[in-house]
């Protein structure tokens, strides 16, 4: 059985529901959506508040880490 896939506004809608409170094996239920992708996507799309103006989510900040990495390669050689 193929592993539906699913666009970023819908796992980000999974994630504030869990952030309002609701479980994430319910949200797996209500949503027929597996209980490793829900927790995966709370892990990615969860946000980060820096400073009061600034929040990221995970991945943004694992697609930051990559660059920064990158940046710090090419000034080496």
């Amino acid at each position: 059985m193929p592993n539906p896939k699913y666009d970023e506004e819908f796992k980000k809608s999974i994630v504030s529901l869990v952030e309002s409170d609701k479980s994430k094996t319910q949200v797996s239920k209500d949503y027929n959506v597996s209980l490793s992708a829900v927790s995966k996507w709370v892990k990615l799309y969860s946000e980060v508040k820096v400073d009061e103006d600034t929040v990221f989510t995970a991945k943004q900040i694992k697609e930051l880490q990559k660059r920064n990495a990158a940046l710090e390669e090419e000034n080496i050689i």
